[in-house]
């Protein structure tokens, strides 16, 4: 999602990391890096995100995204309505997650480019304020990141679901607009939820490909202190960056993270305010024609699902 908005502000300057994790993600789940290996001998090249750190952006929040898309598995929630509280779904009977609760934050809202006052408003975050929400990015052919984002979420519910959790959505295309960040990290913290992950799709430039988990770093801020969850978080955003190698084929970004797919930030209201642990994950670059591609797979999206999935398993599971 490349634009300015309340959890994608322009890039940062690159920072060291913490410690060595190139690829190191792969090795969190046997076979994750020769899956990337051989997805990049038959062609494949690195990632893409909005969030990318040294990247120019290339559309605001303001700019209202084409919302009939035609790629299939899209859900219709152009005519969704509103609604003040999350989807919650019904506890499964058994399973290896059962007791576990897991938050599932579709990124934006497919109504949020005709509510551009309200989700303008700003919100604050700990460290500052920011816009309450913003529109997304899309393809070149129309297809938006609220789509994307709605439709992967609807699939990682029904696999995690199977696996015997308890699932919440912060926002199912039910509400006008929204929610705004805060609130979003609001309902996973009264969720009490084991796991929270953060569905999204950047909007780098051409040639900027591949996917990155965002982590956050240690800030305390007003209403903002991850200390608690960082370490947590970690865990969580390397398991699921592994997996998704290894179930995807896809590689990590090729323009932030140094090849890790990656990223930790201080920056973003949904990460900073969040009691529970927490990540983002940005599947793939919507302006790149060969992401696009992916990203507008039914099949593909699907692939992406399970690879999030088998991560929060992996890290509910210790």
């Amino acid at each position: 999602m490349s634009y300015v908005g309340p959890d994608f502000d322009p890039p940062q300057p690159r920072r060291p990391r913490r410690r060595p994790l190139t690829v190191a993600v792969a090795a969190l789940v046997p076979g994750a890096l020769l899956g990337w290996l051989v997805y990049a001998a038959v062609g494949g090249s690195g990632g893409g995100s909005e969030e990318a750190v040294g990247t120019p952006t290339a559309s605001t929040s303001s700019s209202a995204p084409t919302t009939n898309s035609t790629s299939s598995g899209a859900p219709a929630t152009d005519d969704a309505k509103p609604s003040p509280t999350p989807t919650t779904s019904a506890p499964a009977a058994s399973g290896p997650l059962k007791g576990k609760v897991v938050v599932i934050d579709p990124g934006h809202n497919p109504n949020n480019f005709q509510h551009t006052a309200d989700i303008n408003k700003k919100v604050n975050i700990g460290t500052g304020w920011k816009e309450c929400d913003t529109t997304g990015t899309s393809t070149n052919s129309g297809y938006t990141e609220a789509k994307f984002t709605l439709d992967v979420a609807h699939r990682l519910r029904t696999l995690l679901e199977q696996q015997g959790a308890t699932v919440k959505l912060t926002q199912d295309g039910d509400r006008t607009y929204g929610p705004c960040i805060d609130e979003r990290a609001k309902i996973g913290n009264k969720a009490h939820a084991d796991a929270v992950v953060s569905i999204h799709a950047d909007g780098a430039g051409a040639g900027q490909r591949g996917f990155h988990v965002i982590l956050p770093g240690k800030v305390k801020a007003g209403a903002a202190n991850t200390g608690p969850i960082v370490t947590s978080s970690a865990d969580l955003g390397e398991r699921i960056a592994g997996n998704f190698v290894r179930v995807t084929g896809s590689a990590p970004s090729n323009y932030v993270g140094d090849g890790t797919g990656l990223v930790t930030r201080k920056d973003l209201g949904g990460l900073n305010l969040s009691t529970v642990p927490k990540v983002f994950i940005e599947c793939g670059n919507m302006r790149d024609s060969k992401d696009a591609a992916l990203l507008t797979s039914g099949a593909w999206r699907q692939k992406a699902a399970r690879g999030i999935s088998e991560g929060i398993v992996s890290f509910l599971r210790g």
